[in-house]
């Protein structure tokens, strides 16, 4: 049974950092393309960041040198790190797993980022 376990969302104040994890299980996680996404109410989810199996990486352009996102293939985590958050960045957060036709998704994490 496959699981993606995030982890490490909450409300923080603009400005601030938080560090999402995503634990996955029942996966050979070495060979997955690892996303996050974030969806707000009433909008698609968006793609935030990928990490390669081979830790190449890319980031949207709207978060492009605030997150930061790293995988640790023998804890088989994914993480995404933010930084100088703001209030447009509140969103659920989605961590993805994705191989060939295997497409797999975590529960979301809620972040908010409000004074």
């Amino acid at each position: 049974q496959v699981q993606l376990v995030e982890s490490g969302g909450g409300l923080v104040q603009p400005g601030g950092s938080l560090r999402l994890s995503c634990a996955a299980s029942g996966i050979i996680f070495g060979i997955y393309r690892m996303n996050w996404y974030r969806q707000t109410p009433g909008k698609q989810r968006e793609l935030v960041a990928t990490i390669f199996s081979d830790h190449f990486t890319n980031v949207a352009d709207s978060v492009k040198g605030r997150f930061t996102i790293s995988r640790d293939n023998a804890k088989n985590t994914v993480y995404l790190q933010m930084n100088t958050l703001k209030a447009e960045d509140t969103a659920v957060y989605y961590c993805n797993a994705h191989h060939s036709w295997n497409d797999y998704w975590g529960q979301g994490t809620q972040v908010t980022v409000s004074s």
